[in-house]
């Protein structure tokens, strides 16, 4: 039997193939250009810095694919009102239609991945996932949620306040 971890590391690569294959060759987007633009399309105004955070991707990863991104007109860098030494990013119109576009499609493949697990297997799952998140990222507001009653957790929103280097690369 395979140890807990490398079967999350299994679900992970068994998920991202078809992605690569499916999505990524047709809108020429790496899966890690993805993971950046899930984040921007859920929290627009993130710095570099924040991404990294949220998606868990190493700086320099969250840099290659913000510089893809660019590349391609679906991100765009602006200043910060309140610091200008730090910049906010933002998907363009064009990267708000592809994130719309690969979200369906990404909503269908989780349909179709979690056909057979129950709303309280699922619950759990999430559950354990941000308990998971919490332990490994040391994220503050998640390590909260995962000690919080259910209700409260299900009311709450997620996310990371954490603050650093903003600049767009």
């Amino acid at each position: 039997m395979d140890p807990l971890f490398f079967k999350l590391v299994r679900v992970v690569n068994l998920t991202a193939r078809p992605f690569h294959e499916r999505v990524g060759r047709e809108h020429q987007l790496t899966l890690n250009e993805w993971r950046t633009m899930a984040v921007l399309g859920a929290q627009p105004g993130l710095t570099a810095s924040q991404v990294a955070d949220q998606t868990g991707l190493d700086k320099m990863a969250v840099s290659r694919a913000l510089a893809g991104l660019k590349r391609h007109r679906r991100v765009q860098c602006r200043e910060d009102p309140t610091d200008q030494r730090r910049s906010r990013l933002h998907l363009t119109a064009a990267g708000k239609a592809l994130h719309a576009t690969v979200s369906e499609l990404g909503r269908e493949r989780e349909a179709a991945l979690f056909a057979g697990v129950s709303a309280d297997e699922l619950a759990r799952l999430g559950t354990t996932l941000d308990r998971l998140i919490a332990s490994v990222g040391g994220d503050a507001e998640i390590q909260a949620q995962a000690h919080a009653p259910a209700v409260a957790r299900s009311r709450s929103s997620t996310g990371s306040s954490s603050e650093g280097s903003g600049r767009c690369v």
